[in-house]
């Protein structure tokens, strides 16, 4: 988010300086899946997640250099209590120009073969999504920003942000001290705790998350098996995607994984034995001929979980200069691009932007007017 964030402003032709706690990409985004999907329930999620893919699809012309997208396509598949979601759901996307539509058995066993389906409802498919590499599009970001005359300080943590008069002056570092009149605060899983440096409470946790790592089994020709599509399985409350290698990354879609509060500095980034076992059989009853594929072991991550699952995009307080931009979820990669035109239209007071913020304000929870979704499974919008 800082460097998508950074790129935009500089392109606006402010003088923008990254401040970066460890490395650029070194925190939750080096570990995320990096999945590129449309399958929103807000209108307005819809259409951003539609610009980011525009954007993977066409990362050099846009941005500069390379992004690692893989298009697989993208298939949900929920059970009978979400059948009406999906069907809106997919309304909703036609009606802002997503390409994806209803799958009938026969064309979900044609897209995704030997898959087990009788449990399956519906499933709906995006042929245009898929993933991309989170390492080398967040460095690609960070050098478009660069090129744009932006300013990157890694481990540089921000330990401070002065006001004067109630308006933003700058922040203050171990170092140095920086003068800016404008402060996006883009911490992620350290969003609440530079929020409270602004002196505001920001619902933000920073919540470990896991992710297992599978080598596909060979079929009996001896070669690889095909990389599948980036599947969310809702009936199983699990997600996998394929990766190079013959490999296929699998997690869980499951909102019991906000109780997993973590110190983000502090925290474990081994997967547990249990958490492998646990989504590997869930793969298996999805697609069972993975019961001979092999653990290669896994990872852990941080989401930054807000009350509702998604982000807080707001000057706070209104008019101060100060910018909180944090609390993704765990579906902030996708979102990037728009995100960063979002929170670049806020900060320079844009009358009419492409993406209003109102949605993401932080008064939504006060107002008892937060974000909803077409699905329990709030992770995925």
């Amino acid at each position: 988010m800082g460097c998508c964030v950074a790129f935009e402003l500089a392109q606006r032709g402010l003088r923008v300086a990254i401040l970066e706690k460890d490395t650029i990409c070194a925190g939750s985004t080096g570990r995320s899946s990096a999945i590129i999907r449309q399958h929103y329930s807000n209108e307005l999620t819809a259409r951003m997640a539609l610009h980011g893919l525009r954007t993977f699809q066409h990362f050099d012309a846009q941005v500069g250099g390379e992004c690692g997208f893989e298009q697989t396509g993208f298939i949900a598949l929920v059970p009978a209590g979400d059948m009406a979601g999906l069907k809106a759901n997919v309304a909703l996307q036609r009606s802002v120009g997503i390409d994806t539509e209803l799958l009938s058995p026969e064309a979900l066993r044609d897209l995704l073969p030997g898959v087990h389906a009788s449990d399956v409802v519906a499933a709906a498919y995006e042929p245009e999504s898929g993933y991309a590499d989170p390492h080398i599009t967040t460095n690609a970001y960070a050098s478009a920003a660069r090129r744009l005359g932006a300013e990157i300080f890694q481990d540089t943590e921000v330990t401070g942000i002065r006001f004067a008069g109630g308006k933003v002056v700058g922040v203050d570092t171990p170092g140095e001290s920086f003068d800016a009149p404008a402060v996006v605060n883009c911490a992620g899983p350290w969003g609440a705790h530079v929020a409270r440096m602004a002196g505001f409470v920001a619902p933000i946790d920073a919540c470990r998350i896991q992710v297992a790592v599978f080598r596909r089994p060979h079929p009996r020709s001896g070669s690889h098996s095909a990389p599948h599509p980036v599947v969310l399985d809702f009936v199983h409350a699990t997600y996998f995607r394929s990766e190079t290698g013959n490999l296929s990354l699998v997690g869980l879609i499951d909102p019991a994984e906000a109780d997993a509060v973590v110190n983000p500095d502090d925290y474990s980034d081994r997967i547990d034995s249990d958490f492998i076992s646990s989504v590997g059989e869930r793969w298996v009853r999805r697609l069972p001929a993975m019961e001979f594929s092999e653990s290669v072991g896994g990872y852990a991550g941080l989401y930054a979980v807000t009350p509702d699952w998604h982000p807080i995009v707001d000057e706070v307080p209104e008019g101060s200069g100060c910018f909180i931009c944090a609390g993704f979820s765990g579906h902030g990669f996708k979102l990037a691009p728009a995100v960063g035109l979002m929170a670049a239209e806020l900060v320079t007071r844009e009358d009419s932007p492409e993406f209003p913020h109102d949605m993401f304000r932080l008064s939504r929870y006060a107002e008892d007017d937060a974000v909803h979704g077409q699905y329990e499974y709030s992770i995925t919008g």
